[in-house]
């Protein structure tokens, strides 16, 4: 169907733009014609709402005849050749209608018509090509507002194939890890590698189900955190204490798995180092517009200075950068022996409104 059709308002606005073209037409054949104002009116508005449907077929002529595609000459005859078409049958809907006004009056209606006919031809074959115009124009417009809609749907696709392969880095990232305690563990502690196979399996079963949501609750994250880290905790005991600041509203939305690599961080490259351990701190915020999270732990000070900011850092900040893109923020620091990554990203969820309380602090300590 003609977009002009599809819409009432369109058809309106339209319309109204024919009322003005025909008090246009009304104002040229009141000369020509030897017509008096009123005649030349009751004359031109008709035949031109009459002329306004048959000019929606220079859609058609410019969806079939492409400029692209088709060549100058092709779309020079196709232009003058629709227009002259088009005028030809206005010209005689002008004859008909002028038969039917002139009947039974004093005026001629073969006389007006003759006095009138190169007007309204040459007006017809104006409009018409300018009709032409006008939809080659939105045509163009179809066609880049096409080409704009595919290229954002092929970044989007882009974006979630980069997000699935980020998501699906961490989790061998961490087996890897586990598995390696595990197997230490089979020797020196041979009932604490059972325990940590039951705890890994659990946080595998937990985090197999978040494979199809793109966002899961604040408060499921921490806990997803938490579950991680009672797996760290049988392999380092009284060394890993864990400390996590749950907010009261915890269903603001995050990226599942977000905190993840941030806590595997805080172990294998925090705690494990300090000879006496230490607390990996999770503090979280929630505002009207940000959602804050802090992971803390403590650093060797004098250990040997990595280039970059690791796997673990980089996916996050890589993750944060596709589903926020600038809007999120991510930082680190080192100051006094405690290492600090803090994520900073716009307040999603119900109740992210109300300002952040805490229950707080829950202090986990290995058995």
């Amino acid at each position: 169907m003609h977009p002009i059709l599809a819409r009432g308002t369109y058809l309106a606005l339209y319309l109204a733009v024919w009322t003005i073209i025909g008090l246009l037409l009304a104002a040229l054949l009141a000369g020509p014609g030897g017509l008096v104002a009123s005649q030349a009116l009751a004359i031109a508005l008709p035949i031109a709402l009459a002329y306004a449907f048959f000019c929606l077929s220079a859609w058609y002529v410019a969806r079939s005849t492409p400029i692209g595609p088709t060549g100058p000459v092709r779309l020079a005859a196709t232009a003058v050749t629709s227009s002259a078409i088009s005028s030809a049958v206005w010209l005689a809907v002008a004859r008909g209608w002028l038969e039917i006004f002139t009947r039974g009056s004093e005026l001629a209606s073969g006389r007006v018509f003759l006095a009138v006919r190169p007007l309204i031809f040459g007006f017809g074959v104006l409009l018409y090509l300018l009709s032409l115009a006008i939809s080659y124009l939105a045509a163009a417009f179809e066609l880049s507002r096409q080409a704009e809609r595919r290229g954002l749907e092929a970044q989007v696709h882009a974006r979630e194939a980069e997000l699935r392969s980020l998501r699906a880095q961490i989790d061998p990232h961490f087996l890897f890890n586990s598995l390696h305690s595990i197997s230490a563990l089979t020797t020196a502690d041979p009932p604490a590698a059972r325990r940590m196979c039951v705890l890994l399996g659990a946080f595998f079963r937990d985090s197999l189900a978040l494979g199809a949501e793109a966002r899961i609750t604040l408060a499921r994250e921490l806990q997803l955190a938490e579950r991680f880290l009672e797996i760290e905790q049988v392999r380092f005991g009284d060394r890993l204490r864990v400390r996590v600041d749950v907010p009261t509203d915890g269903t603001a939305l995050v990226p599942p798995l977000l905190l993840q690599p941030l806590v595997e961080n805080a172990v294998t490259h925090g705690v494990a180092h300090v000879l006496e351990g230490g607390l990996i701190a999770i503090k979280t915020s929630v505002t009207d517009t940000t959602l804050r999270i802090v992971v803390e732990n403590p650093c060797d000070e004098d250990r040997p200075r990595r280039t970059g900011t690791g796997v673990g850092l980089a996916n996050v900040h890589r993750r944060l950068l596709a589903v926020y893109g600038d809007d999120a923020r991510v930082s680190s620091t080192e100051a006094d022996g405690v290492w600090r990554v803090e994520l900073t990203l716009p307040a999603e969820g119900t109740h992210v409104a109300e300002r952040n309380e805490t229950r707080g602090t829950k202090v986990e300590l290995p058995s």
